[in-house]
């Protein structure tokens, strides 16, 4: 049986973590290399950056700050925010990434979806969807539309299709970042990770609103996502307490869900 992963999200803008509240109010935490370093030690499974302001800004992403998080950190990398063409996935990549995450411009040029599963292959690209609950319509039949620039933006475009183009076009995994259970705490959106994961048949992460460990359970045993985002958990100012990758993982085992285990003594 394959292990479910655990992954720690940063949100950065001017080389600092930031911490928001459904996609607003952001807080800045500590230098982006100081957080992974200390994520990367309590042997996190794998880690995503995203330049978040990159897209919104018309700008290319904070490659320095790529290359400072990449020096500490020896597990999977993922990075996105202001990537918009081949020559920008080659330079995360060179920066130190092992995977691109495209996600507003994915919407606004499907095609280099495509264009870069077919340069770095297919396990390079996670294609990250920033989804909102809305009424259900006959545009939007799942009840989620999918939103970006920073969920400042709405597209009309329903999140399960957004979803299954994805992956026909060449993703390798998709992230479902709900923008209604980001920064509560009080749990993942089981409705949409389920429905996304029924309906593709790459690997899905589920992203926003993980406040404690049975959170996480919850989400790995009610849907099929095969990795979890659990960024505040570890490092949220907002949170009463934050959690150690060893206590999350401890919990897991409870509920005989499979994880890479923590080891004491682990020789980074």
């Amino acid at each position: 049986m394959l292990t479910k992963r655990l992954i720690a999200c940063f949100d950065i803008k001017n080389g600092m973590v930031t911490k928001a509240h459904k996609f607003q109010d952001n807080i800045d935490i500590d230098t982006a290399e100081n957080v992974a370093r200390r994520i990367y030690e309590d042997q996190i499974d794998e880690i995503i950056f995203y330049d978040i302001t990159a897209s919104f800004e018309k700008r290319k992403i904070d490659l320095e700050t790529v290359r400072k998080v990449a020096k500490h950190v020896f597990v999977p990398f993922t990075v996105g925010g202001g990537i918009r063409n081949l020559d920008d996935m080659y330079e995360v990549l060179k920066a130190g990434a092992g995977k691109i995450s495209i996600d507003s411009m994915a919407v606004r040029n499907p095609g280099i979806i495509r264009e870069g599963a077919m340069a770095f292959g297919r396990q390079c690209i996670v294609l990250s969807m920033q989804v909102k609950r809305v009424e259900k319509t006959f545009r939007i039949p799942s009840g989620y539309e999918i939103a970006i620039d920073g969920a400042r933006v709405f597209t009309g475009i329903d999140a399960v299709e957004w979803a299954k183009k994805g992956e026909e076009l060449g993703a390798g995994e998709i992230c479902v970042n709900s923008i209604d259970q980001d920064g509560t705490h009080s749990g993942y959106d089981i409705e949409i990770t389920s429905l996304i994961s029924r309906n593709v048949n790459i690997p899905v992460i589920a992203s926003g609103g993980a406040g404690k460990p049975e959170h996480v359970a919850e989400v790995f045993t009610k849907t099929g996502a095969s990795a979890a985002i659990i960024s505040s958990m570890l490092y949220s100012p907002r949170m009463d307490r934050n959690y150690s990758v060893k206590e999350i993982k401890d919990k897991l085992v409870e509920y005989k869900i499979p994880v890479r285990p923590w080891i004491e003594n682990y020789n980074i």
